[in-house]
């Protein structure tokens, strides 16, 4: 795969020498990072081009994409080659999801997947960041948005040759520990917000988290309780163990201790899935371009962001705390809730992946959670634990076969968007798919 990427760049590099580029990639963190670094590595370049970010990669927008100009996609693509190959110009992939069974590659289509060289799956960023390296050396300093990327969609946890030199290239810190975000930041104020745990009573809700806190045995010192970075062994023994046992395996630790990665951002030292969040936060709130900036460490971006991921945090609360009085479907093997628009689109998916490490639910229940979107509804999806037998993307792409709709993901963790008027056809078909999917497995 490093010897097609190195390929890919050098004709890239031909291809636009006298054209316009035209960027496009995904709003999540991977896709943000990505976008960051070919933003600066085109810049370096001096060659003219202009980035769009997007939710969903829908048919219309494929379509009034301009024909003058060299398309690459960043973070997505892979399944859309249906609606690509009509368009009238060279277009380039760097993308990391699952392909189609039996895929035929359009002739304007110059793809770099792992899927295709079955090699280790590589996020988004870390493409992007090899491709840039190719591009000129110099992007080596942008490794760091890669490492962001990486965790920010969840595969740090098995990376291997490639990924291992990316964090090299980085120069992030990389040390075992709860992997609860910030490792930077006071205890309590991780548990409350935490969107990789979820306790009743405790997250979402300062005062049960410092209940918890104070049975455990655990005092604040001038005023704050310790960072999970400045625990002792026996204290950060003692918390994993009280965590553990609200989960939904409470004889499994694994999905909360593990490599924390430290990353010398704005000058100071910060939790990579801390920053990951923030990201992904102001991007989904609609500034996906004060992501980017702030990506690129621009100081201005910087105080935006905090103070849109605080309007963020709160927003997870009061979607938490609004649970009780939705619309649910519960069944001893799935959970559907319907949020309707009393719980922001943006957030859906964070719910869903909130209650899916929650104690409440049994290991390979699925949860889908759904919001409105204007006319369309945003479907996010999650399996309970890690029972390997349980394809959520499959399970959704077969109900969009039969509605239509976007589908994209991964096995533990997709979604889809689905126009609203189908919602009762959606919802019935879901329904019957998972009944049969998962009695059968």
């Amino acid at each position: 795969m490093l010897a097609a990427i190195k390929e890919v760049a050098k004709q890239f590099l031909e291809k636009t020498e006298s054209k316009e580029i035209q960027v496009i990639s995904h709003h999540d963190t991977d896709g943000i990072t990505s976008a960051s670094i070919m933003t600066k590595a085109l810049y370096r370049l001096g060659r003219p081009f202009s980035v769009r970010i997007v939710k969903q990669l829908e048919e219309s927008t494929i379509l009034e994409l301009p024909q003058d100009k060299v398309i690459i996609f960043l973070d997505l693509a892979s399944n859309s080659f249906q609606y690509i190959e009509k368009l009238n110009t060279e277009v380039f992939i760097l993308d990391h999801h699952e392909l189609t069974p039996n895929i035929v590659l359009p002739k304007n289509v110059t793809i770099i997947n792992p899927h295709l060289f079955n090699e280790e799956n590589i996020s988004g960023a870390g493409l992007t960041y090899l491709f840039s390296k190719e591009l000129d050396e110099q992007n080596k300093d942008l490794a760091y948005l890669a490492v962001i990327g990486m965790v920010g969609d969840l595969m740090e946890k098995n990376f291997g040759k490639i990924y291992s030199q990316i964090i090299k290239d980085s120069k992030v810190i990389v040390k075992k520990g709860l992997i609860l975000y910030p490792a930077t930041r006071p205890i309590d104020r991780v548990l409350e917000y935490s969107s990789d745990v979820y306790i009743p009573g405790v997250t979402g809700s300062g005062p049960g988290t410092n209940d918890f806190l104070r049975d455990l045995g655990f005092k604040k010192i001038n005023g704050h309780y310790k960072s999970s970075i400045e625990l002792t062994n026996e204290e950060l023994s003692k918390l994993i163990t009280a965590i553990t046992l609200q989960r939904a395996d409470p004889g499994d630790s694994s999905e909360i201790v593990g490599n924390i990665y430290l990353l010398n951002i704005f000058g100071k030292v910060e939790d990579a899935r801390q920053i990951s969040a923030m990201i992904n936060a102001t991007s989904r709130l609609g500034e996906s371009g004060t992501a980017i900036s702030f990506c690129l460490q621009n100081k201005n971006a910087k105080i935006r962001v905090d103070e849109i991921y605080t309007v963020y945090k709160q927003n997870i609360v009061k979607a938490l705390q609004s649970l009780p009085s939705l619309k649910k479907i519960d069944s001893k093997n799935y959970l559907i809730i319907n949020a309707e628009d009393k719980i922001k689109d943006t957030i859906i998916g964070t719910i869903a992946s909130i209650l899916s490490n929650s104690k409440e639910y049994e290991e390979g229940k699925a949860i889908i959670a759904m919001a409105y979107n204007e006319n369309k509804i945003k479907v996010s999806a999650r399996i309970v634990g890690k029972n390997g037998n349980k394809n959520i993307r499959e399970l959704l792409n077969s109900v969009i076969e039969e509605i239509g709709g976007e589908v994209g993901g991964h096995k533990f963790a997709a979604g889809c968007l689905i126009e609203k008027s189908k919602e009762d056809k959606f919802l019935e078909i879901l329904q019957k798919q998972l009944e049969i999917e998962l009695v059968k497995i």
